[in-house]
Parts: structure tokens; sequence; C-alpha cells
């Protein structure tokens, strides 16, 4: 259960926690300074600090207090691991996994599985997450097994110097068979959990673009390289562009959730190449995985729906 704030124009500027404080007789300060702290109050869709101005227009999400684990505890999963040695590791993200546990998920995410691959190896340190996949988006993610690990790998996310490339199958077929989508995001003015270029905070993004294939003009299959890294970029840009993904309701409303008269199981985005200097060795390396089995399946149907 969430609450929603919307500051109003005549609201003065004040600190976060002493606007909620206000808001929220039954909480402490001190207690919501706790859940700031963890994650549970975000400020226009981005984790917040108590010591944060609001200011007009802000939309702010409390999430309702409850019990989390002292512990986050490995879970026994299978990984497909395409690379590992003492300070990270690549796999390959299924869809349908959340990457990190979060207030509702608890466990059965990525996280889990990787504390408990890390303990079987007799590793100590706690893996660390560096970068994200949204739970429907599948394909290749890096993973620091060292605190000095985390610092680097992160700096090259931070300095967009990471090689990255998505594939997704989309609505409809662009005019130009490539492009270059340059439009700033933020936290929707309407939606905080979806990205927007309508937004009171927007910051530079980039996607380029490339037609793989075309089925009709009902759909394409995309190959995309995002130049920046913010949330939801690939999917607000081709929903800007009027070409969203496939199975993405979130972007594309419901219409874009149903083909031939079934659903789509999934949004049909893959993360397909991921490039980095490895945080020791300094040595460029980069993997690929193909698309899973449904996205394949999804192209096959469209083919066919084409060819009839």
């Amino acid at each position: 259960m969430q609450t929603e704030f919307i500051i109003s124009a005549g609201e003065q500027p004040k600190r976060l926690d002493v606007f909620l404080v206000h808001r929220e007789p039954k909480l402490s300060r001190a207690a919501l300074q706790r859940m700031i702290t963890a994650g549970w109050v975000r400020v226009n869709n981005q984790i917040a600090k108590s010591s944060q101005r609001i200011r007009a227009g802000d939309v702010i999400l409390l999430d309702a207090p409850q019990a989390a684990p002292l512990r986050i505890d490995g879970e026994a999963r299978p990984l497909e691991i395409l690379f590992e040695d003492s300070t990270c590791l690549v796999l390959n993200k299924p869809a349908g996994i959340v990457v990190h546990p979060s207030p509702g998920h608890w466990s059965n995410t990525l996280l889990n599985a990787l504390l408990d691959h890390c303990a079987r190896r007799g590793e100590t340190e706690t893996p660390g997450v560096v970068h994200r996949l949204d739970k429907d988006t599948s394909g290749v993610m890096v993973v620091a097994k060292t605190e000095d690990a985390h610092r680097v790998l992160a700096a090259q996310f931070e300095e967009h110097s990471i090689a990255r490339r998505y594939e997704a199958l989309v609505v409809g077929v662009p005019v130009e068979s490539e492009g270059r989508i340059a439009a700033a995001l933020g936290p929707d003015r309407h939606n905080p959990k979806r990205t927007s270029a309508e937004t009171f905070y927007p910051k530079p993004a980039v996607t380029e673009y490339r037609v793989e294939a075309t089925f009709g003009v009902a759909a394409a299959h995309l190959l995309l390289h995002p130049h920046t890294g913010r949330t939801h970029q690939i999917r607000a840009h081709l929903q800007s562009l009027g070409h969203p993904i496939l199975g993405d309701k979130t972007y594309g409303g419901e219409r874009v959730g149903v083909w031939g008269g079934e659903d789509i199981s999934r949004v049909m985005l893959h993360a397909r190449t991921l490039g980095f200097r490895h945080p020791v060795a300094g040595v460029y390396r980069e993997f690929a995985v193909p698309p899973p089995d449904d996205f394949t399946a999804m192209a096959q149907t469209l083919r066919a729906f084409i060819a009839r």
C-alpha cells in the first residue's frame, strides 16, 4: 500500500522529513528518516534524502511500513553464468524475475539467487547489483563481487562508457529505417511510475535504433543502442516515437498487450549485448546472448500472421 502526496503551488519549500512528519503524525521523524534511507520514500520516482527540499509539483510516494527481513537470504535458483572470476560475474537474466529485494519482493529475486551461488563457492562478500533490468526484460547483466569492483563498474555506467545493445519487437514500423531519439526524460508529471518527456525534472537521454526486420506494416524488430541509462529509457523513447514495445501496457496501453486474440506474455525487450572494462584487469570484455524462446516465438507469430 502506498500513500501519495502531490505538492501544491502554495506549499513552502521545506525538508522532506519535516513535510512528512506533519502529514504522517503517527510516525516519528526518526522513523520517517529510516524509511527514507531504506528507499521506502520516493520523490518523483527517485530515491530521496531526508534533507531534500520539496518543491511545487513534486510527487511523493510513501510505502506503508511493513516488516523487512533482518537479512536477505540466499535461495537456490539456476543461473546462466557467462563469465565469472573473483571480482565479478556476467549472467543471462531470464524474464520474469525481479533483480533486487524491495517492499513486496523480499524473496525470489535475482539477488537471492546470487547470494546462494556465492555462498556455495565459499565467498563471503555480498554480491552487488551494479545495474538493473526490469522484471520483464531478459538479457546480459554484470554483477560485482567486491566493493572495489562495484565502485569501478558503477563509475563506467555513470560515465556512459558501457556498451549496450537491445532488441525489441514494436508496434508498427518507423518511417526511417534507422534514427536517433534524443528526448530528455524524467518521472511523468501525472504518473511518477512512468518515465516521460512530460516531466518536471528532465535529464538528457539518447537512444539510437535500427530496423532489423519488418512484419508488413504491423510490427518491426528493432536493434537499439541507449547512450544513456535513464529509468525505462528505451520503453519511453519508443512510445514517444509512436512505436511502443509489444506487451508493454504501461507505455502502449491495452492494445499492445494482445496479438491475434492472445495475450502477450511480457514486454518484448531483450538486453542482447553488454561490454565493459574488467574492474581489475582493465581489459574490455563484451558478452552477447540471443533472445529467449518467447521472444523468438513472438517473432515467428508475427511472421506467420503476415504470411497468411
